[in-house]
């Protein structure tokens, strides 16, 4: 049966599935093993400063580097196909390996691209001292909610200045670093205080906010905080290794990379949609604003049907399958959602057996209570998705 004839019939499969009377087995026996522990730890600033830009629903670098170790060897190529901020790929070439990245949002490639290639501090500084930055644009008046005046002022003015032609890899990542200082809660940030930066409020959240805390939006000094965020990301020095020009970037649905050669790839590292629990596109909307991005409704997945997530996963693993390495492996990371009541592991098992991938095992980190589900005022395993559930899997 080719891949045409087989993509038609994998529903049906799927839809059995889905029929199942059982919520807690599935169809088939498949006997995965299941390991849980705690295996990386679930500490705050315990990876490289160069990771240390927000992104809703990322997870930390120790788990891309835990499958790193345990699947890579020499010349080892590693691709994420869901790569938002780019861990996956900033971790691979922390340990010298070739990455691949791609994401449906261009906002990933804005926050991944210059951390692949950093600039010195020296370059920063020099480089922020030069700019005039443009004046006179219309302001829309409703993000005076998030700004002082003249915040918004600079702001509308670094937006102008990252239109030019000529813009280099300094101005990347200035352009990055201002992006992930827009908002958040505290005086780090270009905002009044407002949600965790890696979630934008909306304008008339954003008021009841400022009422609650009776707060009014002070001026901001743009180019004195990305100078100080730059010297927060390039703290720790990078290894001679990072150094290097081959990653590749994409933006593009993951069942559709035509640039990535097939059985190319040794390992896969990376975390899905998971069903409608985040809006990527309403999170990021203030950062998109900024970077100018539009996207066509629909683009970004926000699937609130598991048999739809399912049917998008299975159409995911069988260009993974077709990229992957014989002796390729691919960690693909899941949680719990619907508080508890869906373990995707299972759905995530189903899709890549559609594929005709196999999974070899499923391992559970246990995470302790964290600081950022204490902001949230989540209780470990109780709200939220409170482990890394993680499916090996494997080519037939």
């Amino acid at each position: 049966m080719d891949y045409i004839q087989f993509k038609e019939t994998h529903m049906d499969y799927v839809q059995s599935y889905l029929n199942f009377n059982s919520p807690d087995s599935l169809p088939l026996e498949l006997n995965i093993p299941t390991e849980t522990d705690e295996y990386w730890t679930s500490k705050q600033r315990a990876c490289h400063s160069i990771h240390e830009i927000s992104y809703r629903a990322c997870y930390k670098p120790q788990l891309p580097a835990y499958f790193i170790n345990k699947f890579c060897g020499p010349d080892s190529v590693i691709y994420d196909p869901f790569m938002g901020r780019g861990t996956t790929l900033i971790e691979a070439q922390l340990h010298g390996y070739a990455a691949i990245g791609n994401d449906i949002n261009p906002l990933s490639k804005v926050l991944t691209t210059p951390r692949l290639n950093p600039p010195t501090l020296i370059d920063i500084k020099q480089r922020l001292a030069t700019i005039e930055l443009p004046d006179g644009a219309e302001i829309d008046p409703d993000l005076l909610v998030f700004f002082h005046i003249d915040t918004l002022r600079e702001i509308y003015g670094w937006r102008a200045y990252f239109e030019r032609e000529d813009s280099d890899n300094v101005d990347a990542w200035l352009q990055m670093v201002a992006c992930s200082r827009l908002t958040g809660h505290s005086p780090g940030f270009f905002s009044v205080f407002t949600l965790p930066p890696n979630l934008a409020t909306s304008v008339a959240s954003q008021r009841k906010i400022n009422e609650k805390r009776n707060q009014k939006p002070e001026y901001r000094d743009t180019k004195a905080l990305i100078y100080r965020k730059s010297k927060q990301l390039l703290r720790q020095q990078l290894p001679n290794h990072y150094w290097r020009d081959d990653a590749v970037l994409l933006t593009r649905s993951a069942d559709h990379t035509p640039e990535i050669s097939s059985e190319s790839v040794d390992l896969v590292v990376t975390s899905p949609p998971f069903l409608d629990i985040v809006d990527y596109e309403q999170d990021n909307w203030l950062r998109m604003w900024f970077c100018d991005i539009e996207i066509e409704p629909g683009r970004i997945w926000q699937i609130k049907s598991l048999k739809d997530w399912i049917s998008r996963m299975t159409d995911v693993f069988v260009e993974l399958n077709r990229i992957l390495k014989p002796t390729g492996r691919i960690a693909f990371e899941v949680g719990e959602v619907r508080k508890g009541s869906v373990n995707l592991e299972e759905s995530v098992a189903m899709a890549a057996l559609v594929a005709r991938l196999i999974p070899e095992e499923v391992l559970i980190n246990e995470q302790k209570f964290t600081k950022t589900a204490n902001c949230w005022g989540v209780d470990n395993n109780e709200k939220g998705t409170n482990t890394n559930r993680i499916v090996i899997l494997k080519k037939n």
